[in-house]
């Protein structure tokens, strides 16, 4: 009996962890093709944005506190006072995910605001909207740091590299980024009706002296995405300081993420060794820039991209284009979109698929009106 009620047990273990780390596994199993072909030697600790991964644990361990002393939950009481109705309330979480992604870059943005996201609808009882918001939110983190080069991680790489002047670089880029804010704007006023929302009576008093300390812990992420600080002073500091007052948030971070990010960079770096990936991308850039572009990041995410096509390329006008819309589409176009469907998950794991088939039909019909829109463009 005891014999098999462990085994019962560590079933039923292995099924929540295969489905609370899903997408984890499959970017493990899609690494691990990858070193069939690229065995691993010194070149794989180049794959590695550690700046990245620090700035990713620092967020969401002090996103956890925030969230231990209620912040998100009276902030969302603040959205919801505000704004009175669920669309009103979907497009500022919206578009605030949207302004920071410019600020902040897409990753952070979606750490960020999510959290936020997932407050305003849970405490007013309107789940319904949370992956329809969730999937906003998503794209307008992509698409929203596309206008500055810090916006998006590809966009400062290409930026730099090939030295493009601050004012083109934004004129470029301010076409699809004006048509992405009208497509957004526009499925929130046709998804979410203008309905009241209704909060629970509970009200929370904040502990002021700890938030006051991990708004500041946050101060200090976001100086370190802005490269004004070292990412190893945050490294050291917040993880000590988290450790003195609360060390349930360090618990709390969601390590199968961070792990989902290392696996992808081995996929994405070994994709960019392998020669006839190689070959095959450079003959097809002679074709169309744009479209291959586009399309590459579908299978291998717009950094990588970013990297693999610049390569190849001297048109860093299309390329530019291409590596920013086509970070919408697949949830590998960007690895910011993982961030998403893994927060979705630990919040309905039973819903993932669901939400897998919403994002896909979102995600590929912005793609496709984005890519006809600069065809279009292009006639002019």
């Amino acid at each position: 009996m005891r014999k098999e009620a462990r085994r019962r047990r560590a079933l039923a273990w292995a099924r929540h962890f295969v489905r609370k780390n899903t997408v984890m596994l499959i970017a493990l199993c899609a690494a691990l093709i990858t070193m069939l072909f690229v065995p691993v030697d010194a070149q794989y600790l180049g794959y590695f944005d550690f700046k990245t991964l620090t700035c990713l644990f620092c967020v969401l361990a002090v996103v956890c506190a925030l969230g231990n002393v209620w912040f998100f939950y009276t902030l969302a009481r603040k959205v919801v006072v505000l704004f009175k109705t669920a669309r009103m309330s979907v497009l500022a979480l919206v578009y605030i995910t949207f302004l920071g992604s410019m600020l902040i870059a897409n990753d952070m943005a979606l750490l960020t605001f999510l959290p936020l996201g997932y407050f305003v609808l849970h405490t007013t009882k309107k789940e319904k909207y949370m992956a329809f918001t969730f999937i906003m939110q998503n794209i307008a983190a992509n698409l929203g740091g596309m206008l500055t080069p810090f916006g998006n991680p590809q966009n400062l790489y290409l930026y730099t590299k090939f030295q493009i002047p601050t004012g083109e670089f934004m004129g470029i880029m301010l076409p699809p980024f004006l048509f992405a804010v009208a497509l957004i704007t526009l499925c929130c006023v046709i998804f979410v009706k203008s309905e009241p929302l209704v909060l629970d009576d509970m009200d929370m008093k904040l502990d002021k002296k700890r938030v006051a300390l991990y708004l500041a812990l946050f101060a200090l992420s976001i100086a370190i995405v802005f490269r004004g600080i070292p990412y190893w002073i945050g490294l050291v500091v917040i993880p000590i300081t988290l450790l003195i007052f609360d060390r349930k948030a360090l618990k709390q971070v969601d390590y199968g993420l961070l792990f989902t990010f290392v696996f992808f960079f081995i996929f994405a770096g070994n994709m960019a060794r392998i020669g006839a990936v190689r070959s095959f991308f450079a003959s097809l850039l002679e074709w169309d820039t744009l479209l291959v572009s586009t399309a590459s990041c579908q299978f291998i995410s717009n950094v990588p991209s970013a990297i693999l096509l610049s390569q190849f390329t001297g048109n860093y006008h299309d390329l530019l284009l291409g590596v920013n819309i086509g970070g919408v589409g697949s949830l590998i176009a960007s690895l910011a979109s993982l961030i998403t469907l893994r927060t979705y998950s630990a919040h309905f794991p039973k819903g993932t698929l669901r939400y897998i088939g919403l994002f896909s039909a979102f995600n590929f019909a912005f793609l496709g009106l984005l890519t006809g829109f600069l065809l279009l463009l292009r006639l002019f």
